[in-house]
């Protein structure tokens, strides 16, 4: 396939004081000028060629949406999730804890007590530090949770089992599955996402500070600026290191599925096709959603390009191991001239509810109450598309149990889209 880096494609008030308090993962500094491409370099696009594994393709003008609050009340929401076979809704707060809100006629109820409280593990929420992601194992036994820890801020991703009938986690249980040192506060990343094969992928990102100091993304001996793909359950694991025998060999730290991330604020996985979505956030201009397709193994082995490039755009040209036709371009990208600061990345629709939105991309930014959908334009293009809806200092989206998408906002918000 071809990619547009080159001939090869490997595989309101509430707002604005959160955002002072913690982004996602922005850049600092003045906004970047556009860079020139050089003369060895195919020019960049905005857009990439559909996944040929996508099932629809939405026309026209998007459906008429509303969001329906639940009606929570939560210290700073900042993902959700749900267990196999549940009607529950699993929420993380950003302090730590982990909610349940339970099904109750046509809404939700949340339970007094947590069903876990990692409250002293996290400590500090200073800076983008904070309990980040969480997700369930396939057979929803585990729970897994992505945080910053207390001591120094180093990145964790630990697995906690039931320990009842009633859904508890038990904290004694937990194990730590990987470990990582920040040299800096910011681009933790936190994402989790269970993919396809069964496995725990996880998004950090490049260590933090600007401009990736280190050039950590691009070095493949260090987990940061990585997705990493992690076996839990030894699932496929003969040796019991917790990583898939399958993984790629890349010949640097354990672990690594793909390369080249600045910091990963959501990936997720499109469950009808295997597709991996990753939105990623820029340094001072560019905002970027990448495509890793099933039928190229979803990214495996892929370098996302990060820092040679922020988005479509040349960043730091210089000498290094990958050719820039080797790296994998974005499939879409936005500028932060209309308000945006930091990509949030969503997930593919496929409910029943709202048939006209089935296979359309849902994503946001956190500076940019607006929700957009990104779909198929047809001779291979992508558009990007308001969709009506807008939720304030959006963190996170989520599947519930009813196959219907979920959004949530560090605010307090947490709402089902639904049609008007």
């Amino acid at each position: 396939m071809t990619g547009p880096r080159g001939a090869l494609r490997l595989v309101g008030v509430a707002v604005a004081a959160l955002a002072v308090a913690w982004l996602p993962a922005c850049g600092s500094g003045e906004r970047a000028e556009p860079a020139t491409t050089r003369p060895d370099s195919t020019p960049p696009s905005t857009t990439t060629p559909a996944s040929s594994s996508t099932t629809t393709t939405p026309t026209g003008e998007p459906p008429a949406l509303q969001l329906v609050d639940l009606g929570l009340e939560l210290d700073q929401p900042i993902d959700l999730t749900t267990r196999p076979d549940s009607t529950s809704l699993l929420i993380a707060e950003r302090s730590g804890l982990i909610r349940e809100a339970v099904s109750e006629g046509d809404g939700y109820r949340l339970l007094d007590a947590p069903v876990l409280d990692l409250s002293e593990e996290v400590g500090s929420t200073d800076a983008e530090r904070g309990l980040l992601g969480i997700a369930v194992s396939p057979d929803g036994d585990e729970v897994y949770a992505s945080y910053t820890e207390s001591e120094r801020g180093d990145s964790r991703v630990d697995a906690y089992t039931l320990s009842g009938a009633d859904g508890s986690l038990d904290a004694v249980s937990r194990r730590v599955l990987v470990e990582i040192e920040q040299p800096f506060v910011n681009h933790n990343g936190g994402s989790l996402a269970i993919g396809p094969d069964g496995m725990l992928y996880a998004g950090f990102g490049d260590g933090g500070a600007a401009n990736d100091p280190a050039g950590r993304a691009q070095d493949l001996g260090t987990q940061l600026g990585k997705v990493l793909r992690l076996d839990p359950t030894g699932r496929n694991d003969a040796d019991g290191d917790g990583l898939p025998d399958d993984n790629p060999d890349l010949g640097g730290a354990p672990g690594i599925w793909l390369s080249g991330v600045r910091n990963p604020w959501r990936i997720s996985f499109d469950f009808a096709t295997g597709d991996l979505w990753i939105g990623d956030v820029g340094e001072k201009a560019i905002e970027e959603i990448n495509l890793l397709t099933a039928t190229e193994e979803g990214g495996r082995g892929a370098n996302l390009g990060w820092d040679r490039f922020e988005g479509d755009r040349p960043f730091e040209p210089g000498p290094g191991p990958v050719p820039d036709s080797e790296l994998v371009a974005p499939v879409h990208t936005y500028t932060r001239d209309n308000g945006g600061c930091s990509v949030t990345g969503g997930v593919v629709y496929r409910g029943e509810a709202i048939p006209q939105l089935n296979g359309t991309y849902l994503f946001g930014d956190f500076c940019d109450p607006a929700i957009r959908g990104l779909r198929p334009a047809g001779e291979g293009s992508y558009e990007a598309v308001d969709l009506g809806v807008q939720v304030d200092s959006l963190v996170s989206f989520g599947i519930g149990p009813d196959n219907e998408v979920y959004v949530v906002g560090l605010d307090g918000t947490v709402a089902r889209i639904a049609a008007a």
